[in-house]
């Protein structure tokens, strides 16, 4: 069949798909518009990811590989075919996921959006050098100008020429001294003072020496001109491009062909890019390697409460008394300062506990037990050397023992700026390269905006080019909303949005046509109004000539589309059809669940009455971490409160980062310290804090929801239990999959394995012994109503709430997982697999199956995440049921169904950033609605 020729470069104007029954997709057909934005939708679990990512993004990676010569295909593997019978129109395709965020600290918004590495470039070939002694600006000379300054300052003066060869450095030098006479010379000056070259002749080997040769002494006349030129030529070659000039009055002065501070002598070597890097030994600063933070140990964290004496274990590390030799040690340091052991750690003098932290060089004398009436005289080398010392050469278990001790503190060389003092003292337009990775977007974009007036005429040559690639590199960033973001926030403290946001920002500026991008959500943790810039990036990334196909539950998203294709009509095996699909326009006039929502036929409904607060308050007074402007907030318990603004005002910080640190440090003794604030009341009605953010549950297969929720091991034991297991002696170990013994040793019981990719991401391909069931046939034959262990966890939520329904505690936690809308999920699902909204449900269920103090505190981070409309409904139920019970639940969130369903919202801004970080109102939604300030109470009025 002949197609005819249409206007897209590849031939088709559809993807066409036969036959797709990935997971739980029913064997369906679809056709999917080429360069339009289309966007995927649906109940959550109903085949959204199974059709766009493991079918449409497989088989274009698939295809890929298959580009590879044989020989390269060797080392892969062959990848699976997904379960489709054919897809017709396929361009090349490239996924945004949310799950591929490096965990690496090395990894910053700078280096991955390439930005830092153009700020190296630029300050490497037109940063101005400064020295860190002196302030003064660093200069280079040529040998013709040092010959003509010495000419000219020094005229009829009486100079000695020197040649530094050793600055600063320990030794005897006996080799070089012999190597200067063999060379002729026959004067050196040591350490300031000039003397003859001896045979044999050498210095203090255990002092720093600074030595240069005397290259020549000359008084600056017209007939020595020639002289003095062949000297100072002579001097720049043996001390590799830097000599000194000793005048008459015994001053010093230094020239360089390198860069150089004139006053002090003080030398760079010439900055190349990773001169810059934090990554790199030549740029990293040597304290923290880098990475702008030290662990330490310091003596709160040895002596967290000092009102305890040493035998009742003030001392952590040591814990209570015991006979053994170190108390010894100690108690005879003691009695030397006239304290015993069981004087209050307070009242002992600070000069003893020094002693007792960092040792002493006088002998402590102990009695021996081997030989009674003989004294040990040895010296005592202090509790945190000690530690230190088995943090670097102790084993692996000693190592994770002295962590517990260890704080982590602000590199106190570099200030947290990760770079070495040289590298920081290179600027441009008086700003250094770590200052600029500081700056939050809007105001770097602003600082490079005419930076070219700025600039001499040598450096504006230099910059033009790296300057246009910075620009649009930060353009991008702001198209896609990330304004607030700055150069050095590590990656692994972004949220799935912000990290898919960067990506895509990276992907527009490749400028590539024809390709067919998939992205998956990218609009969480984007506030409404951001959400107009993003739309627009997908969009001008769908007129460069590509096709956009979006997985996404956003309302606006979804009616600023060409296409919405709507996959249902529930969860699992419920869903896995095509409910309706269509251009906006005609999909409203449709019959489908979610179109029911966009035209507001169904709506979540907002409370007739408010719950009001029951009296009592937890109130957090004068945070100022990060962005925070030294804010107070009064939080009313019992009830459900938000937390809202856009995105960047502040609101992880606060929350994240200052109240949860204070609660969890107050209730389980936390080592993660809190952001500044001043005073924290209320705390005593609370008695008990849960946090569900967004990590992973678990980073390999071997993590699922039936392990992390706990019924795995009442499963287990229920199996070890059943006569047949009892005959053949079977104990709950023999049905875990992470011992031996009943677990398939294939794949050690993963049902998968690990296929390493070089250039690509890894790669898991089920166990070809087992067959993904993870355990060996004997396990396998003892059956509980027929079905195996492995057929258990294969079970869906719904399935298995049905199966164990006589089994309570088991019965619990499956309930609640099927009430947070996690009915179609196996139990023993790789964690993986699992979205970030899904495994932070995962996380939910689990904190909400146990038992309810009600006065627990729950702090949720955008619990919306990967929801359908009709699921947020579920989820408010279960989190209006909780608090009900008396319980306070807070939720940063950026939904508006979940922000008008609220009895309390706290909304920061007004802006992101450096503008953000202040209380812009407080109060229920209707008082927020009118606030005109609060960008939040715009959009919220239309939804009430």
């Amino acid at each position: 069949m002949k197609k005819e020729i249409s206007q897209d470069i590849t031939g088709f104007d559809n993807i066409e798909v036969y036959g797709a029954r990935e997971h739980n997709l029913k064997n369906i057909d679809v056709t999917i518009p080429r360069n339009k934005l289309v966007v995927v939708t649906g109940i959550s679990g109903s085949g959204k990811s199974s059709l766009a990512f493991d079918t449409i993004y497989a088989e274009g990676q698939r295809r890929y590989m298959e580009s590879f010569s044989a020989y390269a295909r060797s080392f892969i593997g062959d990848m699976e075919r997904p379960d489709v019978d054919k897809i017709e129109g396929l361009s090349p395709v490239i996924s945004i996921e949310q799950k591929t965020i490096s965990r690496n600290p090395r990894s910053t918004v700078g280096t991955v959006t390439e930005i830092y590495d153009f700020l190296r470039l630029l300050y490497a070939r037109a940063g101005e050098a400064f020295s860190f002694i002196t302030g003064e600006k660093m200069i280079r000379q040529t040998e013709d100008q040092i010959i003509v300054h010495i000419i000219q300052n020094f005229f009829h003066k009486k100079i000695v020429i020197l040649a530094p060869v050793v600055k600063g450095r320990k030794g005897h030098y006996r080799e070089l001294f012999q190597q200067v006479r063999k060379t002729g010379f026959s004067k050196v000056r040591v350490d300031g003072e000039i003397m003859g070259l001896e045979p044999k002749m050498q210095v203090d080997r255990y002092k720093t020496h600074d030595i240069e040769i005397v290259i020549d002494r000359v008084k600056v006349i017209d007939s020595d001109k020639f002289r003095i030129s062949q000297s100072i030529k002579n001097a720049l070659s043996h001390g590799k491009g830097v000599i000194m000039l000793l005048d008459e009055k015994g001053q010093t002065h230094h020239f360089s062909k390198h860069l150089m501070d004139p006053v002090s002598g003080l030398a760079y070597d010439d900055p190349a890019p990773n001169t810059f890097s934090f990554n790199s030994p030549y740029g990293a600063c040597p304290t923290c390697n880098g990475l702008g933070k030290i662990e330490k140990i310091t003596r709160e964290s040895i002596i967290p409460d000092s009102k305890l004496s040493i035998s009742r274990g003030g001392i952590a590390p040591l814990g209570p008394y015991r006979e053994i030799w170190i108390f010894k040690k100690i108690q005879a340091i003691l009695k030397r300062n006239k304290v015993d052991l069981s004087t209050p750690i307070h009242k002992i003098p600070d000069e003893v506990i020094d002693i007792l932290l960092y040792g002493d060089n006088v002998p402590v004398a102990v009695s021996s037990v081997k030989y009674p009436g003989t004294d040990w005289h040895t010296k005592f080398e202090g509790i945190i050397n000690f530690l230190e010392k088995q943090s670097e050469g102790g084993s692996d278990k000693i190592q994770s023992w002295v962590k517990e001790f260890m704080i982590v503190k602000v590199c106190p060389d570099c200030g947290g700026a990760r770079l070495k003092k040289e590298s920081l003292n290179f600027k441009i337009d008086g700003k250094n390269i770590a200052e600029l990775a500081a700056f939050d977007i809007n105001k770097l974009g602003s600082w490079f905006e005419n930076l070219e007036d700025r600039l001499n005429e040598k450096q504006k040559r230099i910059a033009s080019e790296i300057l246009k690639e910075i620009r649009k590199r930060i353009n991008f960033l702001l198209e896609v909303g990330l304004n607030y973001l700055h150069l050095n926030r590590p990656l692994r403290t972004l949220s799935g949005g912000e990290a898919q946001r960067i990506r895509l920002a990276t992907q527009i500026g490749t400028q590539l046509v024809g390709v067919l991008y998939i992205l998956d959500e990218p609009s969480i943790g984007l506030h409404q109004r951001d959400n107009t810039r993003l739309i627009k990036a997908l969009q001008d990334l769908r007129d460069l000539g590509n096709s956009v196909m979006v997985v996404e539950h956003d309302k606006e998203m979804m009616l600023s589309s060409d296409y919405i294709l709507d996959i249902g009509p529930g969860p699992g095996m419920h869903g896995g059809h095509i409910v309706a699909e269509g251009h906006p326009t005609e999909f409203l006039k449709k019959k489908s669940l979610t179109a029911d929502f966009l035209k507001n036929k169904l709506r979540i409904e907002v409370p007739k009455i408010r719950r009001k607060p029951n009296g009592s308050w937890l109130t957090l007074k004068g945070a100022s971490g990060n962005n925070l402007k030294n804010i107070s907030i009064k939080l009313p318990l019992g009830s459900m409160i938000c937390v809202t603004g856009v995105s960047g005002s502040g609101k992880s910080t606060l929350i994240h980062d200052t109240l949860y640190p204070i609660l969890n440090k107050h209730f389980y003794r936390s080592k993660k310290e809190p952001m500044p604030f001043i005073k924290i009341s209320g705390i005593e009605k609370v008695d008990k804090v849960v946090e569900v953010n967004q990590s992973p549950i678990g980073r390999t297969p071997r993590s699922n929801p039936a392990t992390y929720t706990g019924m795995f091991t009442e499963i287990r034991s229920l199996f070890s239990n059943l006569p047949e297991a009892k005959i053949r002696g079977y104990k709950p170990g023999r049905f875990s999959f992470n011992v031996k013994g009943g677990r398939c040793e294939t794949c050690e019981g993963a049902g998968l394995k690990l296929i390493e990719m070089d250039f690509l991401p890894n790669v898991y391909v089920p166990c070809e012994t087992c067959k993904g069931k993870r355990y060996n046939r004997e396990t396998l034959e003892v059956r509980f109503k027929g079905k195996s262990i492995s057929d258990v966890l294969e079970m869906t939520v719904e399935q298995a709430v049905e199966f164990f329904d006589k089994f309570p505690k088991i019965h619990r936690k499956l309930k609640v997982l099927d009430d947070v809308g996690l009915s179609y999920i196996t139990l023993g699902q790789h964690a993986t697999t699992l979205s970030g909204g899904e495994a932070q449900r995962v996380k939910l269920s689990t904190e909400l199956s146990k038992k309810d103090t009600g006065s627990t505190f729950y702090i949720l981070d955008e619990p919306t995440t990967g929801l359908h409309f009709q699921d947020i409904q579920h989820l408010m139920n279960v989190l209006n049921i909780l608090v009900d019970k008396g319980n306070t639940v807070l939720i940063i969130e950026h939904n508006l169904d979940v922000i008008k369903v609220a009895d309390y919202i706290i909304d920061l801004g007004p802006e992101g950033g450096e503008e953000g970080g202040n209380i812009v109102c407080v109060g229920t939604p209707e008082e927020i609605a009118r606030e005109s300030r609060s960008h939040t109470g715009r959009y919220l009025k239309n939804e009430l």
